[in-house]
């Protein structure tokens, strides 16, 4: 697909639903800042609005809050923050494979129902179609919720996306996925309110120190980190540094994962059949 008949595609499809007004679940990611910025273009030529969703839950990494926000004055597009409290959950809290199921439920609720205070028709989200092909339990909540999925839809892939991304100048294009911060934890294990901000800063630290792609993995006391297989010989020079500030921040037993960086790998305990 050339870069032509990507934006045509998306282009046609986001404007079938612009008789009236829309709202797009902002989270600061390629995807979802692709879906705002064409809807938002689109919406100008049919005289119609639409608003972005953001949510600010303790599951969110901080510094997509900040792109949200420096986003959306880029795109001239009113931004709401719904700040949802996700810390008495018990559902979500409870961590076992359909978590994200719960979680998205809950937010989504929440996001049609601040359409509908809006005026907003319909509600956008970010979901692409390779998403479609891994294990994401919160899809079904979006399809319960009717929730629409222009790149899904259209058939765009990741690398879709960010080809269209970039041609159209989005800041984001290459930024690497940011999922939830539950992502971090094991299944099975009630989730730990006090670790978050933990991983969210130890994380933040590793991107200081030029490994954009990373996770960090909590198993109680025991840390596994995640970087990409090429940034291995970087990890090791700078060792000592990286032990000390992630000690610093209260982390205890700090490994690294030799199998290198993969989206999702909490999910490879799961027994998919």
């Amino acid at each position: 697909m050339d870069f032509n008949r990507l934006s045509y595609t998306l282009r046609e499809y986001i404007g079938k639903f612009l008789d009236s007004d829309v709202a797009v679940a902002f989270s600061g990611g390629v995807d979802s800042a692709l879906v705002l910025k064409i809807a938002v273009e689109e919406a100008k030529k049919r005289g119609s609005r639409v608003t972005a969703l953001t949510f600010n839950t303790f599951l969110s990494p901080s510094a997509d809050i900040e792109i949200t926000r420096k986003l959306a004055k880029e795109y001239g597009v009113r931004l709401v923050e719904e700040y949802i409290d996700q810390t008495d959950n018990e559902k979500v809290l409870m961590n076992d494979v359909k978590r994200c199921f719960y979680c998205k439920y809950t937010l989504f609720s929440r996001a049609k129902q601040t359409a509908y205070e809006l005026g907003a028709k319909y509600v956008f989200d970010g979901t692409n179609k390779s998403d479609l092909g891994v294990y994401r339990p919160g899809l079904a909540a979006l399809k319960e919720l009717g929730i629409i999925s222009p790149l899904a839809e259209c058939g765009f892939e990741k690398s879709d996306v960010r080809l269209l991304a970039a041609e159209l100048g989005i800041s984001v294009a290459k930024r690497p996925s940011a999922p939830c911060l539950a992502t971090r934890f094991p299944y099975g294990s009630k989730l730990p309110l006090d670790k978050f901000e933990m991983v969210d800063t130890g994380e933040k630290l590793l991107r200081q120190l030029g490994f954009d792609v990373c996770r960090i993995r909590l198993y109680g006391d025991i840390t596994r980190i995640e970087i990409l297989p090429d940034d291995f010989l970087k990890f090791i020079k700078e060792r000592e540094s990286i032990i000390a500030g992630l000690k610093k921040i209260g982390f205890k037993y700090i490994n690294l994962d030799i199998e290198g960086f993969r989206s999702g790998s909490m999910d490879e305990v799961i027994d998919k059949d």
